[in-house]
C-alpha cells in the first residue's frame, strides 16, 4: 500500500510540473550594445507570428542586427538590417495576427510590415509609449503584438535616447550602431538572462515601419 501511494504522490506531481511548464510563455534574452532585455512571447494569441519569431532566434538570424529606426516617444525597431544597413534574406512573410485582441502598448512588441497586412518577415519594434493607432479597427488589419519585455525596458529606452541624424538614407538610425548581440531562449527559471533553453523545432522580403 505504501508503494502505491508513492507512485499515486509521483504521479500527481509529474502532472502538476507538466501542467506548470506547458502553459509557460516561451521567453527571448536579447543582448545588445546598451545591455540586455527579456522578452515574454504571447504562443496562445499570436501562434504563427511567435513560431516566426523563434525560428530567426533559433537560427541566430538576429545576431549582428542593428536597431535602425529609433522615434523617442513611439518606437525602437529592428531585426532586418545589419550596421552598414545592408539588409538581410529574409524567410517568407507571414499572416497578419493583428485581429487578436492584444493591443500597441508601451512595452510590447509587434511586428512592422509593410503596407500589405500580410507582409511581416523578421523586422519588429518595441513601444515606447501606448500607440492605439496601431491596433487592428473592425474595418482593417493593424501591426501584430506578440511579446512583452518584461525585463530591462531601461535598455530599451536607451535605445530611444541614441544621438541620430548622421546618415542622410536612414535619419532616424542612432549615429553609432546599436547592435543585437545574441537572441537567445531563456528558462523562467533563469534570474541570469543568459542562462538559456534548447531551441524546439519550429518551421517558418524585409518589413518596413509601422
Amino acid at each position: 500500500m505504501p508503494l502505491i501511494r508513492f507512485f499515486i504522490i509521483l504521479l500527481t506531481l509529474f502532472t502538476i510540473t507538466h501542467h506548470v511548464y506547458a502553459n509557460e510563455k516561451p521567453r527571448v534574452a536579447m543582448k545588445t550594445d546598451l545591455g540586455t532585455f527579456v522578452i515574454e512571447l504571447y504562443e496562445q494569441e499570436a501562434p504563427i507570428t511567435v513560431k516566426n519569431f523563434l525560428n530567426y532566434v533559433d537560427s541566430k538570424f538576429y545576431d549582428g542586427t542593428i536597431f535602425h529606426r529609433v522615434v523617442p516617444g513611439f518606437v525602437v525597431q529592428g531585426g532586418g538590417m545589419t550596421f552598414d544597413f545592408a539588409e538581410k534574406a529574409t524567410q517568407d512573410a507571414i499572416k497578419n495576427e493583428s485581429f487578436n485582441g492584444l493591443k500597441n502598448d508601451y512595452k510590447t512588441l509587434a511586428m512592422a510590415r509593410r503596407s500589405d497586412p500580410d507582409s511581416a518577415t523578421s523586422q519588429f519594434y518595441i513601444n515606447l509609449q501606448s500607440n492605439p493607432n496601431l491596433n487592428a479597427t473592425d474595418t482593417k488589419a493593424g501591426y501584430t503584438v506578440f511579446g512583452i519585455v518584461i525585463e530591462g525596458m531601461d535598455v530599451v529606452e536607451k535605445i530611444a535616447k541614441e544621438p541620430r541624424g548622421m546618415f542622410k538614407a536612414y535619419p532616424e538610425a542612432p549615429n553609432y550602431a546599436v547592435r543585437i548581440l545574441s537572441a537567445t531562449r531563456v528558462n523562467h527559471s533563469a534570474t541570469d538572462p543568459t542562462q538559456k533553453t534548447s531551441p524546439i523545432n519550429t518551421s517558418a522580403g524585409t518589413s518596413t515601419t509601422p
